[in-house]
């Protein structure tokens, strides 16, 4: 990868370790559904900002829009909720390393539902993943390890997102276009069971650094860090981009531990290691350099 890929790869993984920081922020002023509904609902304007500034065109047609649907669905409704109510018992650091176990929960879907099959080096990528897993849910209370498996939950349901979203290739939709779809999709999901369940009219006014979280994880840790998801998706290719799986946990467990004081866990450093041993595995680049 060039300077700049890296430098592209380094700012997403800020933006998005930020995103479980800025959460941890808005829970303080607004509950789980106003939270997820202001990333998802402020995020699809931004993108939608974005497609008419660079004259992209808005996805079309019905075939695409349910494809879009089941996008949103899977990659931003259930797991963006599912992370928000976690985080309501665990520390965002926590949540970022769980979130980590997406890629192995891929490679076991992929062995599921594609021609995509485990090897060797691969089961023992996942080996060693899952029993970081066990090792940081390890003397949790047991709030706690609900909260840690609705984490798992939001991380199976990226991995079934990223088999969903090979088809978007073969239908002809800008990435640009594709981000704006689903993101929209989640909002339009959610507004209904958000106006029932929270009824935002009767909410208390949050403060401003609600506000402003809100705002920073709609802006930057969803409209922004897709746009550059997807140019460094393009510059640099998935096998590269899988490497800011190592850096969110490391993001997001320093932005906890600086500005809210959070602690890091001897389970979770030692569960840390282990998931990242694993995506080292499943990644192969280790190997290849020995």
């Amino acid at each position: 990868m060039s300077v700049k890929d890296w430098n592209r790869l380094v700012i997403l993984s800020l933006l998005w370790g930020g995103s479980f920081f800025f959460v941890e922020i808005a829970l303080r002023g607004l509950p789980t559904l106003s939270v997820v509904w202001g990333r998802v609902g402020l995020g699809a304007a931004c993108l939608a900002l974005a497609l008419w500034v660079s004259k992209t065109a808005f996805p079309r047609g019905f075939p695409v829009w349910r494809a879009l649907a089941v996008m949103g669905l899977l990659n931003n409704a259930v797991p963006f909720t599912l992370f928000v109510l976690a985080q309501g018992r665990i520390s965002g650091g926590m949540a970022s390393i769980l979130n980590a176990t997406t890629p192995l929960w891929g490679v076991v879907l992929a062995h599921l539902l594609t021609e995509e099959k485990i090897t060797v080096p691969k089961a023992a990528g996942l080996a060693c993943g899952f029993a970081g897993v066990v090792v940081m849910m390890g003397g949790a209370a047991v709030g706690d390890l609900w909260a840690s498996l609705a984490c798992l939950g939001a991380a199976f349901s990226y991995g079934l997102a990223g088999i969903w979203g090979r088809r978007f290739r073969a239908l002809g939709v800008p990435p640009l276009a594709t981000a704006f779809g689903q993101v929209a999709s989640a909002a339009v999901m959610l507004a209904p069971i958000w106006l029932v369940v929270d009824q935002p009219w009767n909410l208390p006014m949050p403060g401003p650094s609600v506000i402003g979280a809100v705002l920073a994880i709609a802006a930057f840790s969803t409209a922004l860090a897709y746009l550059i998801y997807f140019r460094l998706l393009a510059s640099a290719g998935p096998t590269n981009l899988m490497l800011v799986t190592f850096l969110v946990p490391v993001s997001a467990c320093l932005l906890g531990a600086v500005f809210l004081g959070e602690p890091i866990l001897a389970r979770q450093l030692a569960g840390f290691g282990l998931i990242a041993a694993g995506l080292a595995a499943l990644d192969g680049r280790v190997l290849k350099w020995r």
